[in-house]
C-alpha cells in the first residue's frame, strides 16, 4: 500500500470523525457525536449532477440582431460564468488567502483545519468553521443547482451534521476527479459578493465596471473580503467594514507570500474607487434612450412563455429564462427600429391618445425587425380612463394580454383574393361591380343590411363601380367585387385562408364566429375582425415570400452557456400557398400602391404615391374600417413587409378619420426606403399565364 493511498485513506477517516466531532461539539448533544455510524466514514463514489455538470443560475442576455448591442438581461441572480484563465492571478490568490490558505495542499478536507476548529470549539465554546474552499463550493453548487426544486436546494444548506459530512465526502471525491484550478474557477463563478453580484464577472462589473482579468490587487482583495461578509458591500452597506476586510485579505496574502508587504500597504492606502455598474433586469430596464425597445422586449417574453422547449408551463419557462444563462440574439434591428419609431411619431405624436402601432417583418424568415408605437414603455400613471396613454406596457403592436387588436378594413381582401386564386379563378376574373351588392349572408340591422342580408356598398361610386377584374378591384378596393368573390369561393375559405397566414382571433366574438359561423361570415372579407400590425405584416410577408409563411419570431439564435444553439431559436416556416397563387396575389397587390403588374393590368390604386417615392418594386394594400374608425396601410417588397394601423386603443368610438392614411402611406414608404437603402433592388417573380388568365382546377400544387 503506497504512501499516497495511505494519506488519502487517513484523510477520509479522520475527516469523517473530526467533522462529526467539530459540529457536534458546537451545536449538538455529545451523545450524537458517537452515533454517526461507520458508513458515514466512507467516501462517496458518485457525485450528483450539480457537481459533475454544474449549472448555477446565470443571467440570460437579450441582444439586438448584431449580437453585441444589449437590449436587457433576465435573472434572479446576476451571474455569468468565466473560465478561470480569464480571472486575474491576483484575484485567484486573494480568494485563496481569504478563504482557504491550504487550498493547494489538502485533498478537499483540511484535516488540520478540522482539528483546529474542534479544539477551539471545545475550549472556547465558539462556532469556528472548518470548511475548505472545495467544501464551500460543494454547498453552493448543491444549493444553486437549477435542476433541483426549492426544497432540495434548501436542504443543501441546512445546518446538520449529516450535511457537513456529506459536503466533506463530496469534496474528497470531487478533488480526485477535478483539478484544483477548475474547482477554484467554479468557486469564483458561484460565490456571492454582495450588492446583487453573483460570481466574479458580475462582481467585477458591479463594483468597478471592469472584467475579472483586469482586476488590480486592491480591487481583488476587496472582492475576496466580501465573500465572507457580503452584507458589508461598500455600495449599499458599510464601506469601513469593507476596507477592514480588504486589509485582512491583504495581510493574509503577505503571510502566504503571494504579495510583498510594501505592495499590500500600498493597496491598503488605495481609495476604494468604486465605479458601480448595474445590470439591467427585464424589459422595464431597457436603456432609457431606447425606451421604444421595451415593446419588442415585452413581445419577446410573450414568445418565450409560449415555447414548450423551455418548460411545461409559464412559470417553468420563466425560471429557465432567468436562471439558464442564455445568449439570445434577437431579430431587432436598431436602425430599422429607430426609423420606424421616428415615422410612427410622424403619423401621431406621443401627445395624443391615438396610436399608430407598426411592425416590420422579414419575408422568408418571419424575423421581426422592428415594433414601434407612439407610447412610452412603462407603468407611470395615466389620466383617468386612459390605460394605454401616454404610458403602457400593453402589447399594442402584437396583441395579447387583453389587447385583441383593431379592425384592418380592406387589407383583409387579400384573403378573399388568395382563396379565389387557389380555387382556380384567374386574375382576370371579371364582374360588373354595382354600387351596392346584396349577398346571401345574414346580418343584423345596420347600414350594410338589406332586408337582413349583408349588402356592402362601394365607397366611391364613380371610381369603383363597373366592370372589374382582380387587379383593378384590388387596386381600387372595390367592396362589391370582393363581396361577390367571397360568395363564389365561400366565406369559410376566406376565413381559413386568413388563419393559414397567421391571423389570430384574439377577440372572443371573432374566435367564436370563425369556429362556428365562418360559412356565413361574409363581412369578414372587409376586415371586421380585430387583428394586429404584426399578424398583418406576417400575412403579407407570406405573399412576398412566394407562399412561405413564417411564424413571426423575435429571435435569430439562442445559445446555452456552452455556446450550443438550441432548436427553439430556429425559424418556423412552411409553404402554405401554391407558388403561382402567391405570385399572382403579389402581382395584384402592386396595383394599390402605384406600381404596375407584370401584365400591365393595374389601373388605379388607393395609395398610388407610395411606389414612385420608393423607386423599387413594391406591393401592398390600404384599409379603412366603418366610419374610418381605424386606418391601415400594409406594404411589402420581396425583402420586407411593413404594416401600420391607426386607432385609439382606449376608445374604439374615437374614429381616427381618413386623413391620417396619407401620413401612414408616407411613413411606411420611408421605413421601407431606409431599411432597404443598402439592399439590392429585387423584383417580384411574374405569375404564369394560367393563373393570370385561365380557369383551372384548384391550385394546391405545393
Amino acid at each position: 500500500m503506497n504512501r499516497a493511498y495511505l494519506d488519502k485513506l487517513f484523510t477520509v477517516v479522520l475527516a469523517g470523525v473530526l467533522a462529526g466531532l467539530a459540529l457536534a461539539a458546537a451545536a449538538l448533544p455529545a451523545a450524537l457525536v458517537f452515533g454517526l455510524g461507520v458508513k458515514n466514514l466512507m467516501p462517496y463514489t458518485a457525485l450528483p449532477e450539480a457537481l459533475k455538470t454544474p449549472q448555477p443560475a446565470q443571467r440570460s442576455n437579450l441582444y439586438a440582431n448584431d449580437g453585441r448591442t444589449l437590449i436587457t438581461s433576465f435573472y434572479v441572480e446576476d451571474r455569468v460564468d468565466v473560465p478561470v484563465g480569464e480571472v486575474a492571478p491576483v484575484m485567484r490568490d486573494a480568494i485563496v488567502a481569504a478563504e482557504d490558505v491550504r487550498f493547494y495542499e489538502h485533498h478537499g478536507v483540511d484535516v488540520r483545519g478540522v482539528a483546529r476548529a474542534f479544539t477551539a470549539n471545545r475550549r472556547e465554546g465558539t462556532r469556528q468553521g472548518a470548511s475548505t474552499l472545495t467544501m464551500q463550493y460543494v454547498r453552493n453548487a448543491l444549493a444553486g443547482d437549477t435542476r433541483l426544486t426549492e426544497e432540495q436546494r434548501a436542504a443543501a444548506t441546512e445546518i446538520t451534521v449529516g450535511r457537513k459530512i456529506r459536503e466533506m465526502r463530496y469534496a474528497l471525491t470531487l478533488e480526485r476527479r477535478v483539478g484544483k484550478d477548475e474547482i477554484l474557477g467554479r468557486y469564483l463563478n458561484i460565490a456571492y459578493f454582495g450588492a446583487g453580484a453573483y460570481g466574479i464577472a458580475a462582481a467585477s462589473k458591479r463594483y468597478f465596471s471592469t472584467t475579472p482579468e483586469r482586476l488590480t490587487l486592491a480591487q481583488a482583495a476587496l472582492l475576496a473580503g466580501l465573500v465572507r461578509s457580503p452584507a458589508d458591500d461598500p455600495i449599499n452597506g458599510d464601506a469601513d467594514a469593507a476596507r477592514q476586510r480588504r486589509a485582512y485579505v491583504l495581510d493574509r496574502m503577505v503571510e502566504t507570500g503571494r504579495v510583498s508587504a510594501a505592495d499590500a500597504e500600498a493597496a491598503k492606502a488605495t481609495e476604494l474607487a468604486l465605479k458601480p455598474n448595474t445590470t439591467p433586469n427585464d424589459c422595464a430596464a431597457v436603456p432609457a434612450d431606447h425606451n421604444d425597445w421595451g415593446f419588442f422586449c415585452d413581445w419577446f417574453t410573450q414568445w418565450w412563455n409560449a415555447q414548450p422547449a423551455f418548460g411545461e408551463n409559464v412559470d417553468e419557462r420563466q425560471r429557465t429564462l432567468r436562471r439558464g444563462g442564455w445568449k439570445i440574439v434577437s431579430s431587432l434591428d436598431p436602425d430599422v427600429q429607430a426609423k420606424a419609431s421616428e415615422q410612427v411619431r410622424a403619423i401621431y405624436p406621443e401627445t395624443i391618445a391615438r396610436a399608430a402601432p407598426t411592425a416590420v417583418v422579414q419575408p422568408g424568415t418571419g424575423r421581426v425587425l422592428a415594433m414601434a408605437v407612439n407610447r412610452t414603455y412603462g407603468t407611470a400613471a395615466n389620466p383617468d380612463g386612459q390605460q394605454n396613454y401616454p404610458n403602457t406596457v400593453n402589447q399594442l403592436v402584437a396583441g395579447g394580454g387583453g389587447i385583441t387588436g383593431y379592425q384592418a378594413g380592406s387589407t383583409f381582401k387579400l384573403f378573399a383574393l388568395l382563396a379565389a386564386l387557389e380555387s382556380g379563378l384567374p386574375l382576370d376574373t371579371e364582374f360588373d361591380a354595382p354600387r351596392v351588392y346584396v349577398t346571401q349572408y345574414p346580418v343584423g340591422a345596420g347600414p350594410a343590411s338589406c332586408g337582413g342580408r349583408w349588402c356592402p356598398a362601394n365607397a366611391n361610386t364613380y371610381w369603383m363601380d363597373g366592370d372589374r377584374d382582380m387587379w383593378d378591384a384590388f387596386g381600387r378596393s372595390v367592396n362589391t367585387y370582393f363581396a361577390w368573390l367571397t360568395e363564389r369561393v365561400g366565406a369559410d375559405r376566406v376565413v381559413e385562408m386568413a388563419q393559414r397566414l397567421g391571423i389570430v382571433f384574439r377577440a372572443p366574438v371573432d374566435a367564436k364566429m370563425a369556429r362556428e359561423g365562418a360559412k356565413s361570415w361574409g363581412p369578414f372579407t372587409l376586415g371586421v375582425s380585430a387583428t394586429t400590425p404584426l399578424d398583418l405584416a406576417g400575412a403579407y410577408a407570406a405573399v412576398a415570400a412566394e407562399g412561405t409563411w413564417c411564424r413571426p419570431t423575435p429571435v435569430t439564435s439562442i445559445s446555452d452557456p456552452a455556446g450550443r444553439k438550441v432548436a427553439a431559436g430556429n425559424t418556423d416556416c412552411r409553404q402554405v400557398l401554391d407558388t403561382e397563387v402567391a405570385r399572382a396575389a403579389a402581382d395584384a397587390s402592386r396595383c394599390p400602391v402605384g406600381d404596375q403588374s407584370m401584365y400591365r393590368r393595374c389601373d388605379g390604386g388607393t395609395a398610388e404615391e407610395l411606389a414612385p417615392g420608393l423607386r423599387r418594386p413594391v406591393a401592398g394594400k390600404t384599409g379603412s374600417s366603418e366610419r374610418n374608425a381605424t386606418e391601415t396601410v400594409v406594404a411589402f417588397t420581396p425583402q420586407l413587409s411593413v404594416a401600420t394601423i391607426a386607432a385609439n386603443p382606449d376608445d374604439p368610438r374615437d374614429a381616427v378619420g381618413g386623413g391620417v392614411q396619407k401620413r401612414q402611406i408616407a411613413a411606411v414608404g420611408r421605413i421601407l426606403a431606409w431599411s432597404l437603402r443598402d439592399e439590392p433592388v429585387r423584383d417580384f417573380v411574374p405569375p404564369g399565364q394560367a393563373v393570370a388568365f385561365q380557369h383551372t382546377s384548384p391550385r394546391t400544387g405545393n
